[in-house]
This record gives C-alpha cells, sequence and structure tokens, in this order.
C-alpha cells in the first residue's frame, strides 16, 4: 500500500443554513489524522466563501456538509461559481450529510458522496489521484 505523505488542502465547511458541525468535525479530525491540510470554514458557508477560499488557500478539493434539505440548491451556486472562474474542472466537490445523497450528486454536478467520515477519506484520496492524474473532466464526462 502507498503511504506517501498526503499534502493536499481540503476546505470544508456547512453550508449556509446547516448549523451543525458534529459530523463536519469528525470528519474534519479523521481527514486530518490522514494527513490532509484541512482548512475549516466552520458553519453557515456562503458559496461564495468556498470559493474564495479555495483561491485563496490554492486547495484541490471542497468538503461541503449539508444537513438541512432547504440548503441543497445552494450547491448549484458553487459548482457555477466554481464554472465562472474556470476552476470546476481543477477542484473536486465531496458532499455528505443527513440532506444529501448519491443522487444529489448527479442532481447538481458533485463529484462525490461520503456516508460518513471513513468514507470521505476514501472520496478525497480517489478526487485527488484523478486530479493529479489530470482525469477530471473525464470524469465530471461520465458522470
Amino acid at each position: 500500500m502507498n503511504k506517501k505523505k498526503i499534502s493536499e488542502k481540503v476546505i470544508i465547511g456547512s453550508l449556509k443554513g446547516s448549523t451543525h458541525s458534529l459530523g463536519k468535525d469528525i470528519v474534519v479530525a479523521t481527514l486530518s489524522a490522514t494527513g490532509f491540510q484541512v482548512v475549516d470554514l466552520g458553519v453557515d458557508v456562503s458559496p461564495e466563501r468556498f470559493v474564495e477560499a479555495i483561491v485563496r488557500e490554492k486547495a484541490k478539493i471542497i468538503g461541503i456538509s449539508l444537513s438541512v434539505d432547504r440548503t441543497v440548491p445552494l450547491l448549484r451556486v458553487v459548482v457555477e461559481s466554481l464554472k465562472r472562474k474556470k476552476l470546476r474542472d481543477e477542484v473536486g466537490i465531496v458532499v455528505g450529510g443527513q440532506a444529501v445523497s448519491n443522487q444529489t450528486c448527479k442532481e447538481y454536478e458533485v463529484d462525490a458522496y461520503a456516508r460518513d467520515a471513513r468514507d470521505c477519506v476514501v472520496k478525497v484520496k480517489h478526487l485527488v489521484n484523478l486530479l493529479e492524474d489530470r482525469n477530471l473532466t473525464a470524469y465530471h464526462n461520465s458522470i
């Protein structure tokens, strides 16, 4: 098994309208323990702040926690903002929380759904590998 040091940054937060942090905090701890550099934006984070953080931190992964159904449509704002900045094919997006599922990914053009912290690590590693191999665009075209 490849034990190389992971140094990729992950931007993470609970999307605007979501004020629950327990699940997100567990994911932050798990990603950090795995070797990722995690920038935790906290709760009630606007779509614009996610994109600003990606640019500022030069990160390649966004993790978005959604615990309230009414916040899910804001995923489209995140994706569209990344597209406008021509970053969508350079940034992987993983979502988790009780308000999302694999279906959410298809509907909102999100790359991965993580059902728990362990699954999030697996999905983030997969997205990092796709980005390193410059295959995220092909992956987007296949979903």
